[in-house]
């Protein structure tokens, strides 16, 4: 009797255009093609042969990365945009310690008007010693 696997998760299924690949696929390797083809023949006089298709490899490679990787589900490009806003547009030093709002109404003149950042808070996890009154 003929049968036919199901997948558990009915998500991941993409659909195939031809020649076995997505749309996606097929726009990036087209893509990546556009590039690096004429690389090829307009420096192959040039650079030599072998210069001429090392820069056309080099010039398909990330579209071919865009069209074929993929990692828990994200694609390449929202990988990279993920990296980019963890590493340089989020800051790195996190405040670890809390403004206690009744400890600065009661005594103002220990709370610095400009916090400096610095890893582990203004204490680096030592406790102030309130001045006795």
């Amino acid at each position: 009797m003929a049968y036919v696997t199901v997948p558990k998760d009915l998500a991941r299924v993409k659909n195939k255009v031809a020649f076995n690949l997505t749309l996606r696929q097929i726009i990036c390797i087209v893509i990546g093609a556009a590039l690096g083809l004429p690389f090829y023949f307009l420096t192959r006089d040039t650079i030599g042969t072998s210069g001429a298709a090392t820069g056309m490899v080099l010039l398909m490679l990330p579209e071919f990365l865009f069209a074929m990787y993929e990692k828990d589900g994200m694609h390449m490009e929202k990988i990279l945009q993920n990296y980019i806003r963890v590493r340089f547009q989020r800051p790195a030093i996190r405040q670890y310690e809390t403004a206690n709002l009744y400890e600065e109404a009661a005594y103002p003149y220990k709370v610095p008007e400009n916090k400096p950042q610095t890893k582990g808070g203004l204490h680096r996890g030592k406790k102030e010693k309130v001045p006795p009154r």
